[in-house]
C-alpha cells in the first residue's frame, strides 16, 4: 500500500516527536514542588536516626559503667577505699581492668568499642572519649562536672530533640 497524500497536507517522515517547552516548564515544576515537599521529610528522618543512634549510645555506655560498678561492689575490681566504685575514665571500659577473682588476672571488658556521639560533628583524630560529657559521682546532676570518675554521660550538643528535651538532658 502506498501512501498517498491528501490536498494540502505533507506526508510524515518517520515518528519524530517530542516535548513542547511548555510540556518541559511544566514537568520540572512538577518535579520541584515533589523534591521541595521530600526535603524536610528527608531532614526530620535523617534527625530521627540520629537521635535514635543516641539513645542506643547512652543506654550502650550507661549499662557498662553499671556493669563496671556491680564488678567493683562484688570485688572484682580494684579500687581504693574511698573511691565510688565507678570507672576512672571511659577508656577504662574499653581497655578493660583485671579480674581480682580470676587467677590469671584475665582482663573484664565492659565495652567493645566507646561508641561516638551522633550529634556532634566528628573531629579527625579526636578521641571519642572527648566527644561525651563526663559527670563524676561527687557532681550535682542539675551541674554536672568532670571528677575523679564517671558516674554519668551525656551529649554535648547543645541543640534540642525532636521531643523538646535538650540532647544535654537525656
Amino acid at each position: 500500500m502506498t501512501c498517498v497524500p491528501s490536498a494540502g497536507r505533507r506526508p510524515r517522515r518517520g515518528l519524530l516527536h517530542g516535548f513542547t517547552l511548555l510540556e518541559i516548564v511544566i514537568a520540572l515544576a512538577v518535579l520541584s514542588v515533589l523534591v521541595t515537599m521530600a526535603v524536610p521529610v528527608l531532614q526530620v528522618q535523617a534527625q530521627r536516626q540520629r537521635e535514635s543512634e543516641l539513645r542506643a549510645a547512652l543506654r550502650d555506655i550507661r549499662s557498662a559503667i553499671d556493669a563496671y560498678k556491680r564488678a567493683a561492689d562484688e570485688g572484682r575490681v580494684a579500687r581504693a577505699a574511698e573511691a565510688s566504685g565507678y570507672p576512672p575514665s571511659l577508656d577504662a571500659l574499653v581497655l578493660g581492668v583485671p579480674d581480682l577473682r580470676d587467677p590469671g588476672k584475665r582482663p573484664i571488658y565492659f565495652l567493645r568499642r566507646l561508641p561516638r556521639d551522633p550529634m556532634l560533628q566528628a573531629e579527625d583524630g579526636a578521641p571519642v572519649a572527648d566527644g561525651w560529657g563526663l559527670r563524676s559521682y561527687a557532681s550535682p546532676p542539675e551541674e554536672p562536672r568532670a571528677g575523679d570518675d564517671v558516674f554519668d554521660v551525656y551529649s554535648r550538643s547543645e541543640r534540642v530533640g525532636s521531643n523538646g528535651v535538650p540532647y544535654r538532658s537525656w
